[in-house]
């Protein structure tokens, strides 16, 4: 789900609502936050595609503050029509706008900016022993990044993730 905030400008700057909980329920009824998290990162970083096991899965609504980034999130819902198929949308301080990842979803985003500032509401705590993901270059996903691989700054964590075919999906 994308939400796209109502932006009010003029030569001062800008304001504009980040989280107004009637227009959260319209889109996502039954969501409730617990935890916000702040990230920077430089261009190229790639953080993903990481997912939670039950009973630790986490739902997101993610936004940029500053910068530009690429978001993508991966179905790994089996019995979902849409199971490994993707959503993507570019994040960006300017557009304001706010991608909602549910659970049973893996999430990653690449940094398209010299520094992006990202932050992310989660509706589960974290659980490092319940952490999973798939790997960014999964063929079967045949995902375009936007740029050359060579550029990619992935943790040594990430490097490691295996395709979903090798990967076991809980959901």
């Amino acid at each position: 789900i994308i939400i796209e905030p109502t932006v009010h400008g003029d030569n001062r700057g800008y304001f504009f609502e980040s989280f107004k909980i009637d227009i959260i329920k319209k889109h996502i009824p039954e969501f409730k936050f617990i935890q916000e998290n702040e990230s920077k990162s430089s261009f190229g970083v790639l953080r993903g595609f990481h997912f939670q096991k039950p009973p630790f899965e986490q739902a997101k609504l993610v936004r940029c503050i500053s910068g530009r980034k690429l978001d993508i999130a991966v179905d790994l819902r089996k019995n979902s029509s849409t199971f490994g198929k993707y959503e993507k949308i570019i994040l960006t301080g300017k557009n304001k706008k706010q991608f909602f990842v549910p659970r049973g979803f893996a999430h990653a985003f690449l940094v398209l900016s010299k520094i992006a500032i990202v932050s992310y509401k989660v509706d589960n705590i974290y659980a490092p022993d319940y952490d999973s993901g798939i790997v960014y270059n999964d063929n079967s996903l045949n995902i375009n990044w936007g740029i050359n691989e060579s550029q990619l700054i992935i943790s040594e964590k990430d490097m490691k993730l295996k395709p979903i075919s090798e990967t076991l999906i809980p959901f």
